[in-house]
């Protein structure tokens, strides 16, 4: 069980965890394997949202290092745990500008490989003063994977720490990321699933491989791609997070557009309700929340602990500019997460 309070309705809990632990947080202990994109970011901070026709002049420029898997791979390794990074970068000089701040953090990026011929995937971020960024990504590298490489992953699964967490994007090839689904359910290994692009997330041979995943983390866009349910408030998207919990996910979290976020488990539904925060840049706040709820499925957090320590590295990741530049470390996300209140549904 999830929560032995999971069938009480309207019930607020306090800031500290009332929650026991449960089969699914007992399941979940070891390092952090993040696996999917890796990408080099360039950040442009602009006056309004890219789109029309009239050109717009920048504020500033930035080269930084991104991507999903690297982002959840940086924010678990700056929460105190082991991380190790698995993914595809370029054989270009963008390649070591995308890797070598997770390497000089203590992440092993040993089992990073190189697509030869291909270029590292680039995003290229805008970034409005209201903080809402529009990426445009070519994925490049991402998207190179060749059996040698999915063999290579899939030997790093192997030799995993038991009760390991696997942390994985769909922003990889589609042969990659079903394989390691597949080897993650044969160790029956905890996996975190950002499913992001949905459109690839829900294609027949990742949707098959759904029972492999434990928790899933999409925002109300792709939670309402991958349930065609219209989210426009919270009943919408709780109504959403059912039905992807009746997929078969036992835990589902729909990151709200207002920060906040809306979790189903076996035991019922849980709102986690935030103060509206300046937001500088949304940049990697996603990440953020994936890789805290992989740090707290190591920990063996309570449910209703590990839904709001992600909460609160969200929130904290908007409220300063890029992506792994902005990742709060454990002290500040361990403080905002102490004052969110949550209440079953």
């Amino acid at each position: 069980m999830l929560s032995p309070v999971g069938g009480h309705r309207s019930r607020v809990l306090p800031a500290s965890g009332t929650i026991g632990p449960s089969t699914f947080h007992a399941l979940c202990m070891g390092t952090i394997v993040s696996i999917g994109s890796i990408n080099l970011d360039l950040q442009m901070r602009v006056d309004h949202p890219v789109g029309s026709a009239e050109t717009q002049r920048a504020h500033d420029f930035s080269r930084l290092a991104g991507g999903k898997a690297a982002n959840v791979a940086y924010l678990a390794r700056r929460f105190g745990h082991d991380a190790q990074l698995l993914g595809m970068v370029g054989d270009d000089r963008f390649a070591d500008e995308a890797v070598a701040p997770l390497r000089d953090l203590g992440i092993d990026v040993s089992r990073v490989r190189t697509a030869a011929g291909q270029p590292t995937a680039v995003s290229m971020i805008f970034v409005p003063d209201n903080g809402k960024k529009t990426i445009v990504l070519a994925s490049n590298a991402n998207d190179a994977w060749q059996r040698a490489d999915i063999d290579a992953a899939l030997e790093a699964i192997d030799a995993a720490p038991a009760h390991s967490v696997l942390a994985v994007d769909c922003e990889m090839s589609v042969d990659a990321c079903a394989a390691v689904l597949a080897a993650a359910q044969r160790r029956a290994l905890c996996v975190v699933l950002d499913p992001a692009p949905p459109q690839r997330a829900q294609s027949g041979a990742l949707r098959a491989l759904w029972r492999a995943v434990h928790a899933l983390t999409p925002n109300e866009e792709e939670a309402a791609a991958l349930t065609g349910i219209e989210i426009a408030d919270q009943a919408g998207a709780v109504r959403a997070a059912r039905a992807l919990h009746r997929e078969g996910f036992e835990l589902v979290c729909v990151k709200r557009s207002d920060g906040g976020c809306i979790a189903v488990s076996r035991d019922g539904v849980l709102a986690v309700q935030v103060k509206p925060v300046e937001a500088l840049d949304t940049t990697g706040a996603g990440d953020a929340f994936t890789g805290a709820l992989a740090v707290s499925l190591v920990e063996r957090r309570a449910f209703a602990d590990a839904v709001r320590l992600a909460t609160a590295a969200a929130n904290l990741t908007v409220m300063a500019w890029g992506s792994q530049t902005a990742l709060p470390d454990r002290a500040r996300a361990d403080a905002f997460a102490a004052g969110l209140q949550c209440e079953w549904l």
